[in-house]
């Protein structure tokens, strides 16, 4: 499909301020750029301009410099859709240039004789617009028969590891908080799906070695803060309670005994509010509205003047992009960006022309360029 060439224009007002004074609006310009995508979930930019677009029901597409989409890649694994969960996020090889690896999540349904079904990760080559190499490197277990919390981003870290977030599956919310699985966990694998030997649970008794940090509940926004190389996560919280974090190796993130969540429908509390010792506090919370995080990125481009090095969220409920402004590892300001699109954001990133890119989820989903 072709881009259109109309543009609509956008003003950006700040909507809420945390710390100190009030973020400075920009007016931009959303050009669209894909279009007539089927509940999109996840994108990444190729070297040669085109981009790699997942849909949640199993369909990963090409889409050209012109917004042409391609059918759908065949040779992807077998994928368990539905409610939550489906083919999920995609991110390139750091090395791609050389080695052709695409790396993606999927809700993988259980084999002959289980039940369930649990977020895989699976690798692949891309040679031209054809997948080979297909494999699944990593599931995670155990299999849950659930249709929610399937997660998940992935990552990578200045090692070139795979940092990635994965749901408690909703029924499974107690394990999160158990070290010997990987339900509501953040793991961390080599390209082949093993655990690198640094891990923070690697020969500790009852831990499963791939897992880096516990406690999550359902993250569907994770990026690398390029200042310091640490990876800063999205999670959903139930009633209120969603979450941004700064996660690091070996630290319990409280979910569901420390957390600013409710329970649906009747708002009764979850555990304990916190601080409480051995369990991190988020960076920013949002109470008593959940405005359900969904992708993540830093700007460190300056394509937007004063925005350098601000955090960029996208939102399901909220239907908004919310920028965080930082200083350090503190969130002093934020700004809703986008609400008169009426669109749900599941996807954002800065594209390598260092403009941001935005993924509008449902059945007529788009990529969106924001210019000034």
């Amino acid at each position: 499909m072709k881009t259109p060439c109309s543009f609509l224009a956008v003003s950006l007002l700040a909507s809420a301020s945390l710390v100190g004074g009030a973020a400075t609006a920009q007016t931009l310009r959303t050009v669209p750029v894909v279009k007539g995508l089927q509940d999109p979930w996840a994108m990444a930019f190729l070297p040669d301009g085109r981009l790699l677009i997942t849909e949640k029901a199993g369909q990963l597409r090409l889409a050209d410099a012109a917004g042409q989409l391609s059918a759908p890649l065949a040779g992807l694994p077998a994928i368990s859709a539905g409610g939550q969960c489906g083919l999920l996020d995609v991110v390139l090889d750091p090395a791609f240039a050389s080695n052709q690896r695409i790396f993606f999540t999927f809700a993988e349904p259980a084999g002959s004789g289980e039940s369930g079904n649990g977020t895989a990760v699976g690798r692949a080559r891309l040679v031209g617009d054809k997948l080979e190499d297909v494999r699944t490197i990593f599931s995670q277990k155990p299999k849950i028969s659930s249709r929610n919390h399937c997660g998940s981003r992935i990552v990578f870290d200045r090692s070139g590891h795979l940092l990635v977030g994965l749901g408690d599956r909703f029924s499974g919310k107690d394990e999160a908080q158990n070290p010997a699985n990987h339900i509501g966990k953040v793991i961390r694998i080599d390209a082949d799906g093993k655990a690198p030997a640094d891990n923070p649970f690697v020969g500790r008794a009852g831990a499963a070695p791939e897992v880096f940090s516990l406690g999550h509940r359902n993250i569907q926004g994770a990026a690398l803060n390029p200042a310091t190389g640490e990876l800063w996560a999205t999670e959903h919280g139930p009633q209120g309670g969603d979450e941004v974090n700064r996660v690091q190796a070996g630290r319990n993130y409280g979910w569901p005994v420390v957390t600013y969540g409710r329970n649906y429908g009747i708002g009764t509390r979850i555990g304990e509010t916190g601080p409480k010792d051995g369990f991190e506090q988020p960076l920013r919370h949002w109470v008593p509205t959940s405005v359900a995080p969904s992708g993540l990125a830093f700007l460190s481009s300056d394509r937007y003047p004063g925005w350098q090095g601000n955090l960029f969220m996208g939102t399901l409920r909220g239907q908004a992009l919310i920028r965080l402004t930082l200083q350090g590892n503190t969130v002093t300001a934020e700004e809703r960006l986008l609400e008169n699109l009426g669109s749900r954001i599941r996807d954002v990133r800065q594209g390598p022309d260092g403009w941001l890119y935005v993924l509008t989820d449902g059945s007529e989903g788009q990529v969106l360029r924001l210019q000034r």
